[in-house]
């Protein structure tokens, strides 16, 4: 359990820049434009390998209660109280705000050990900056610039001083053992609510505005015994809607976060149908040849036809995933869940299953026998052997002759025919198909001093003739 630091200020001083240069990553996103980071974004920073503390950035705080800008300062306002340390970042080129001053009064009644940031002090009188903001009563504020990471070493040094040796914060941990479930999906289809309703508690913005989630957030639980990382992720759209700088970066995450994961979740709104924005985001989960489970939110309310016709449409435009499971869940209520789990559990199974070679090669003579491929140009492929080549899809690597030959309907053949032997749902599967060489290719045979006497011989009854 280690210590816990929280980056408090209003919205574009450069919090997240902050957290990148202590953590020395990339995670938090960072562009020049106010309220960018909304949900609460955790890190480690190590730059003290003795002393590692949990670092957290949060959005800034705007002074509004209501809407998108209510829901950041309350975020930000959690990650205060329960940290250790609180560091209140302020914009040194623009000085003290009517705002910073609201920000210091409410701070002071919470009555956490707090140091005070000058941030973006580059290029400009340092002493002048820090006196601007003298009439805060900071003992010794800090000058430093983010961006180009001076002054990070004054402020560890002061943390040191100020972080007790243990904290109540939880780190991410590497055990090999969780599930990496990534909710993926459109804007605005319920992503961060189901992620909320799954944790319990308020851990992600959602709203009803379209792209609230900017950043990819990643939480541990641990339900029923089994460990789980749940990542919460932007909703993509069709690239030739994407043209803010923010939204792309978003988009890079999110597509990283998919990579990374076992299962994904790609949540349909069930009054909506499945849309092309919906197809953009299957596409990227079949590219990354991950797990996938289809959860239709919003079935809640729906009336007996509404749903029949949400069915009927899932399954005509999802056929070439028939092999996902799909789920009814409402995000909101929170029904829906445990099935939902059930399935991520199948589907996880299915893509990490450890095959044997016999078992695989078996299972390639038995489909070879059963349907063999068709005869093209007078000759037939021939499927010799195959083995396992990795899980998360499951992959096999099948040896033979001309492979190049089988077509992709012999090839969807053999993926059929592989997940209905050995059970696999929730997961694509894939084939590689590796043709033998010919020992004899780029070789001459070379005539022994026998065979080189007999062909002369043969010449010369040929010149006779």
């Amino acid at each position: 359990m280690l210590p816990l630091v929280a980056l408090v200020g209003r919205p574009n001083v450069g919090k997240s820049t902050l957290f990148n240069a202590l953590t020395r990553t990339r995670d938090a996103l960072v562009h020049d434009e106010p309220g960018v980071t909304r949900d609460r974004n955790y890190g480690v920073c190590r730059l003290l390998p003795e002393r590692p503390f949990v670092l957290v950035d949060t959005g800034g705080i705007a002074g509004e209660d209501e809407g998108l800008a209510g829901a950041t300062a309350r975020q930000s306002r959690a990650a205060a109280e329960e940290a250790d340390l609180v560091l209140f970042v302020v914009d040194g080129r623009e000085g003290a705000s009517a705002l910073d001053d609201e920000i210091l009064a409410w701070l002071r009644k919470l009555s956490k050990p707090t140091l005070l940031i000058v941030n973006k002090s580059d290029g400009i009188d340092q002493r002048a900056a820090v006196a601007e903001f003298a009439r805060y009563g900071f003992a010794d504020a800090l000058a430093v610039s983010s961006a180009h990471r001076t002054g990070i070493d004054a402020v560890l040094a002061r943390a040191m001083a100020l972080l007790p040796e243990e904290g109540t914060a939880e780190t991410l941990d590497e055990d090999p053992g969780r599930i990496r479930i990534a909710f993926v999906g459109r804007p605005n289809v319920g992503k961060s609510t189901l992620v909320n309703r799954i944790l319990g508690e308020e851990r992600m913005i959602a709203s009803e505005v379209p792209g609230t989630t900017r950043d990819s957030i990643a939480v541990d639980l641990e339900r029923d015994g089994r460990k789980y990382r749940l990542v919460d992720t932007a909703g993509l759209r069709r690239r030739s809607k994407v043209d803010e700088a923010v939204e792309k970066f978003s988009v890079v995450k999110t597509l990283q976060a998919i990579e990374q994961c076992q299962v994904a979740v790609l949540l349909l709104d069930a009054s909506e149908g499945v849309t092309d924005q919906d197809a953009t985001v299957l596409g990227a989960v079949l590219d990354a040849g991950r797990a996938l489970v289809i959860a239709l939110n919003k079935w809640d309310g729906r009336s007996d036809y509404e749903r029949q016709q949400a069915e009927a449409l899932a399954s005509r435009k999802l056929g070439f995933v028939d092999w996902a499971e799909r789920v009814r869940i409402s995000a909101l209520h929170g029904s829906g869940l445990r099935e939902l789990f059930k399935a991520v559990h199948r589907a996880h199974a299915s893509a990490t299953h450890a095959f044997s070679t016999a078992d695989v090669t078996r299972a390639v003579e038995a489909a070879y026998a059963a349907n063999p491929p068709p005869v093209v140009r007078g000759h037939v492929a021939k499927l010799r052997f195959a083995h396992p080549g990795g899980d998360t899809p499951p992959t096999f690597v099948v040896h033979g002759t001309r492979l190049k030959t089988l077509s992709p309907t012999y090839h969807r053949y053999l993926e059929n025919f592989f997940r209905k032997r050995f059970k696999l749902v929730g997961t694509p599967i894939r084939f590689v198909f590796k043709e033998g060489a010919n020992p004899y290719e780029g070789k001459k045979n070379v005539l022994s001093e026998r065979q080189v006497a007999k062909k002369r011989r043969l010449l010369r009854h040929v010149k006779r003739d």
